[in-house]
């Protein structure tokens, strides 16, 4: 009796659908999944690699670069303004960090009011130096026309004393005190730098190479690989760095 009814095309039907639904089909092997391809080394950003002179000035960017570029500036100079302002970003991102470009600021003092500036610049140590530099000429023109309308008991005052108490009085007249303030500097901070006599000794030394050895007459004033660059904007200065990039 069994035999026959197995024999029924019905029920082995009914049977066959029965052994799919107690067994389903296995589901197809899913493809391994790939390996995510390793993130090739960041480059390094060579503007982060800072070191000081044997003079004191300070410079930024690979030391085998093929272009050593100096620029020689005071902190009253408008054109030098202009020129840290137009030059901030490209220079870093396309010459500095690529490695193509070592760059050297060198300061070149003009008065009392420059040393004063120059002194807080170095403030933080020499990882600080760019973002103060930087501040202190984005700032210029506030800080600057308050120069411009000092009193005559003010401007007296920025003559007596020591060198750091007439960068004091500078500082606070000017609100240069209050720029670094708001870069996260005491007042403790700041006197300290303003005082600091190394600091002072070598930016006139810096100053007396550039006036007396690469008899510079005004600022900015520009060298590339030893040679002197008769430009002052950044359009022109960008023009002589491509210049010497391209191939021989």
């Amino acid at each position: 009796m069994l035999a026959a009814r197995l024999k029924n095309p019905a029920i082995l039907t009914a049977l066959a659908v029965g052994a799919l639904l107690i067994f389903p089909a296995a589901s197809p092997a899913k493809p391994a999944a790939k390996a995510a391809p390793k993130a090739a080394p960041a480059a390094p950003r060579w503007s982060a690699t800072i070191t000081t002179s044997a003079i004191g000035a300070h410079v930024v960017g690979n030391p085998n670069a093929r272009i050593k570029l100096i620029e020689y500036f005071s902190y009253t100079c408008s054109h030098c303004a202009d020129f840290a302002k137009a030059s901030a970003v490209p220079l870093k991102t396309l010459y500095i960090d690529k490695g193509l470009v070592q760059f050297e600021y060198r300061n070149l003092v003009r008065d009392s009011v420059d040393m004063t500036a120059a002194l807080l610049a170095r403030c933080g140590g020499i990882k600080a130096f760019a973002g103060n530099h930087q501040a202190i000429m984005l700032a210029q023109p506030a800080w600057l026309d308050k120069v411009v309308k000092a009193t005559d008991a003010q401007k007296t005052s920025w003559f007596q004393g020591t060198t750091g108490e007439r960068a004091r009085k500078i500082a606070a007249d000017t609100g240069l005190t209050a720029l670094m303030s708001a870069r996260g500097y005491t007042a403790a901070q700041q006197n300290a730098c303003l005082d600091d006599a190394v600091a002072q000794a070598e930016l006139t030394g810096m100053t007396n190479i550039g006036l007396r050895g690469d008899r510079i007459a005004g600022t900015p004033a520009f060298f590339l690989n030893g040679r002197r660059v008769e430009v002052t904007a950044w359009p022109a200065v960008k023009s002589q760095l491509d210049l010497a990039l391209k191939p021989s």
